[in-house]
């Protein structure tokens, strides 16, 4: 292991750095990993692939300069994703990024009863829901966290945070929100010991949490 482009030194030889091209193996594999509520969806999963190419891979492609992942002993155990304006993300995404991802995948069709595996992700893929709820609009920017057990106990998760926050700041952002698994108490608990709120949920999608918080702009 190296400690080339060390961004957030935390101990014991984990470190923050930008994620790049050849980390998306392991963005994707971080993603399967934590998929399931924050709990590991191999199992579950017949393509493991795609849902990091939903919900990691596309930051570093898009958004490098908020693209990070945690490096470990024994390689990368985390990744630290955001992006300043979410809704020009989103433009991109579908514009740039699901067209060609359909190209490579079906689409199981709308009838859940049949679906299996991944096909849930392969149904998001034809049909993303890129629409941003008006009660989270207020909060322009939009982070993603997910570390794996070894780099969890160690306040990475809380330092990593912190430094995103700073980072969106300093874009001029007055907000960020970050999405969260109904099931996942622990990360519910997580952010609201940092200042995070649970936003009405009145449009916000079903199997869909929002917590946000105001940031105050450095620019």
């Amino acid at each position: 292991m190296t400690r080339d482009g060390l961004i957030l030194d935390f101990g014991k030889r984990f470190f923050l750095r930008h994620a790049t091209e050849a980390d998306h193996a392991a963005l994707r594999k971080i993603c399967l990993e934590t998929g399931d509520a924050g709990e590991d969806a191999t199992a579950r999963e017949d393509d493991p692939d795609l849902i990091g190419e939903i919900y990691s891979v596309p930051y570093q492609v898009f958004e490098p300069d908020f693209a990070f992942v945690v490096d470990g002993p024994s390689g990368v155990v985390g990744y630290l994703l955001g992006a300043p304006d979410t809704a020009s993300l989103c433009a991109r995404l579908e514009t740039d990024w699901y067209p060609s991802l359909q190209h490579h995948v079906a689409d199981p069709g709308p009838d859940t009863a049949h679906w299996q595996g991944s096909d849930w992700a392969r149904r998001r893929i034809h049909h993303p829901d890129l629409a941003i709820p008006a009660a989270i609009a207020a909060f322009p920017s939009h982070g993603h966290i997910d570390l794996l057990p070894p780099a969890r106990g160690k306040g990475i998760g809380r330092k990593c945070i912190g430094f995103l926050e700073n980072r969106l700041a300093e874009t001029g952002s007055t907000g960020l929100w970050l999405e969260v698994h109904p099931r996942n108490a622990k990360a519910q608990r997580f952010y609201t010991s940092l200042g995070y709120q649970h936003v009405p949920e009145a449009d916000v999608p079903d199997q869909a949490l929002y917590m946000a918080k105001r940031l105050m702009p450095v620019r």
